[in-house]
């Protein structure tokens, strides 16, 4: 069902949706929050439709606002709200407000849009492109408990991250975060079946992708390693690849649908990385709306700082090299052995002959070693586990 007002307030607004629902037989609600999307006559039918195909997992009053401030002084300074009201299956599990704000109350969107937020419910405001420098601080990003850009639908996507590392606050988060969470979890999984020391790692992606960027932003501050970006062809990322101590862990997805993983000492196998939906991704988005803290560390490390180890935290291959053992030949073997397996060498020192103390040195930094990478390789799974879990197409 399609209603349209011409020339209306927001209580008129509330007063016919009342009225449309209790005719549609639902009196109640049944809506658990919603969600603002402020956009504009050329994209607001694309972003409708992915919000529609997120409100059947979350059943939520959609407020699309619509700023038509006028090209003409004389449409500047008049003023009139315009609204369509659509509910019924056709729409989805909710009800779609699109509100055409003209002249100067295109101004005050806020205002307009206050009064027809759901009672006692969350609402997340959703700017599908060219969003403000500073969301928290917009009068429509205050309304909400989250704020959703998307950094890839902007002229200048790296430019737009840094921007979202300086202005960032709780709450804020991106959709070129949303579309990696298959690989982070992909490469965390990786990372546990098998512990290993890494060196370093290279991000291969579109240029214009911020979602490769953000990968490798997210590699190199939790696994604080030296992380490439590398440019190819697309579609989006296509491959991933970390050098470790035991081999090269590999997830290509050259077709942006079925990818492969490497994994050292285990066969190959062919993993799901299809390329998401914006319905997909918005309803990814909705399923938490507490702050995304694994985002903000990311998106606060610094494009600058890729391809460069951090001086604080020592690369795994200048402290992977294990140290030559001082002792015999047999002292100095059982060293190694037991420097990267990590063992402590002190039971075996008492029956090694003169070399058993070369041998015990060895060990130790051979050990600290191996636990200095499992250490990282651990860190990569907990910072995939304190984001979104992947959703799979």
């Amino acid at each position: 069902m399609n209603i349209d007002l011409t020339d209306t307030t927001s209580s008129r607004i509330n007063t016919e949706l009342v009225k449309t629902r209790r005719a549609l037989g639902s009196p109640a609600t049944g809506m658990v929050l919603t969600l603002v999307i402020v956009t504009d006559e050329g994209n607001h039918y694309d972003a409708l439709r992915a919000a529609s195909g997120a409100s059947k997992e979350h059943p939520s009053r959609i407020l699309v606002v619509v700023r038509r401030p006028g090209r003409s002084p004389r449409d500047r300074a008049q003023h009139r709200l315009d609204a369509e009201l659509r509910m019924g299956s056709d729409v989805g599990a909710g009800e779609t407000v699109i509100l055409r704000l003209h002249g100067e109350l295109s101004s005050h969107a806020h205002s307009v849009v206050l009064p027809l937020l759901l009672p006692d419910a969350p609402v997340v405001v959703w700017w599908p492109d060219d969003a403000p420098d500073h969301p928290a601080e917009d009068p429509l990003g205050r309304l909400g408990q989250r704020r959703i850009t998307d950094a890839r639908a902007t002229e200048d996507p790296v430019g737009a991250l840094g921007r979202r590392a300086e202005t960032y606050a709780p709450g804020d988060t991106d959709l070129s975060w949303t579309r990696i969470t298959p690989w982070r979890s992909m490469l965390a999984a990786s990372l546990d079946q098998k512990h290993s020391t890494l060196h370093s790692a290279v991000v291969e992606g579109e240029e214009y992708n911020p979602s490769s960027e953000l990968l490798a932003l997210w590699l190199a501050e939790r696994l604080r390693i030296p992380v490439e970006r590398r440019v190819s062809e697309g579609p989006g990322i296509t491959a991933v690849r970390l050098e470790t101590a035991d081999g090269q862990v590999c997830l290509d997805r050259p077709d942006g649908t079925l990818a492969e993983l490497a994994v050292p000492g285990q066969p190959d196998r062919h993993v799901a990385l299809q390329r998401r939906s914006t319905a997909e991704l918005i309803a990814e988005e909705l399923r938490r709306l507490d702050p995304d803290e694994a985002y903000a560390e990311a998106v606060r490390f610094g494009v600058d700082k890729l391809a460069q180890p951090d001086p604080q935290h020592p690369t795994p291959a200048a402290s992977a090299t294990p140290a030559p053992a001082k002792g015999g030949g047999a002292a100095g073997a059982k060293a190694d052995a037991k420097g990267a397996s990590g063992e402590e060498s002190g039971a075996d020192s008492g029956t090694a002959d003169s070399g058993g103390a070369g041998a015990k040195k060895a060990s130790g930094k051979g050990g600290s070693a191996s636990s200095e990478g499992t250490g990282r390789s651990r860190g990569a799974a907990k910072g995939a586990s304190g984001g979104k879990k992947a959703t799979r197409s």
